[in-house]
């Protein structure tokens, strides 16, 4: 399961490139399509359900299941991919939210956010823990920034299939819900608003934008539950560095390389 993973994360890495003033997200979509289907796997979302891409790509205040096309990014823009692939009877699943070119500071500020409310979701990722604790560490981070949490699209278990049990919201009171179980993989993935925490569904009957027009950022992980905490699959491991090991923090306890008896 974590070849698919690493998949998805590889593939997100190599359309940054293409995240610039002038690209049309039908193009983005094209080379992911190219480099999973290169790498021996399927798309997961093309054709699911009807969807029509390998990738969503969500411009600006469109929150998530945005149908890539002939839209030309510009300049301050923010993109959210979000991708799934299907590798060896295994499903993987990651998003990210990138900036096209130079972005404004509220922005930027929007994103950074999002992703350290993704690692506070992480960390409360251990056996014995409920499912509810994740979405409690999301919202507290995310409401303290004064930002929302969207209610209408949330988190859920991955594996032989794409979308399995448990749902995985990204608020509500800790301590409810299933308590995780080592070998449990988790798709967490906060999806947060600057403005309101409303959103609409298009005509297209898929991209979801925010109801006031405010911009929204998306970031996603895959995570294993395991006895040590979290590790999260979809996590690229380091650049190798010539010279002396240097040790620091793993950030939020989790891990990309966990021991050998914790792999899925």
């Amino acid at each position: 399961m974590r070849a698919a993973n690493q998949l998805v994360a590889r593939v997100l890495e190599a359309l940054r490139a293409l995240v610039v003033p002038g690209t049309t997200t039908a193009s983005i979509d094209a080379e992911a399509e190219r480099l999973v289907r290169d790498a021996g796997a399927e798309p997961a979302f093309k054709g699911y359900r009807g969807f029509p891409a390998t990738v969503c790509a969500s411009v600006n205040h469109e929150v998530v299941h945005g149908i890539p096309g002939p839209r030309v990014l510009r300049e301050g823009d923010i993109l959210s991919l979000d991708m799934g692939v299907k590798l060896g009877g295994f499903y993987g699943d990651c998003a990210v939210t990138l900036p096209v070119g130079r972005i404004a500071a509220d922005a930027e500020r929007l994103l950074v956010v999002t992703q350290d409310a993704l690692a506070r979701g992480i960390a409360q990722v251990r056996v014995g823990g409920r499912v509810s604790d994740i979405g409690h560490a999301v919202q507290a981070h995310v409401e303290a920034h004064g930002y929302s949490v969207v209610r209408e699209f949330v988190g859920h278990g991955i594996g032989a299939a794409l979308h399995e049990e448990p749902q995985v919201p990204n608020y509500g009171p800790a301590g409810r819900g299933p308590r995780l179980a080592e070998g449990m993989v988790l798709a967490i993935e906060p999806m947060v608003n600057m403005g309101k925490p409303s959103v609409k569904v298009l005509s297209d009957g898929w991209t979801a934008v925010t109801s006031d027009g405010s911009l929204s950022a998306h970031f996603e992980h895959s995570v294993a539950v395991t006895s040590t905490g979290p590790w999260i699959l979809t996590a690229l491991p380091p650049p190798a560095v010539s010279g002396p090991a240097v040790s620091g923090p793993a950030g939020s306890g989790s891990t990309a390389s966990p021991p050998a008896e914790h792999r899925v």
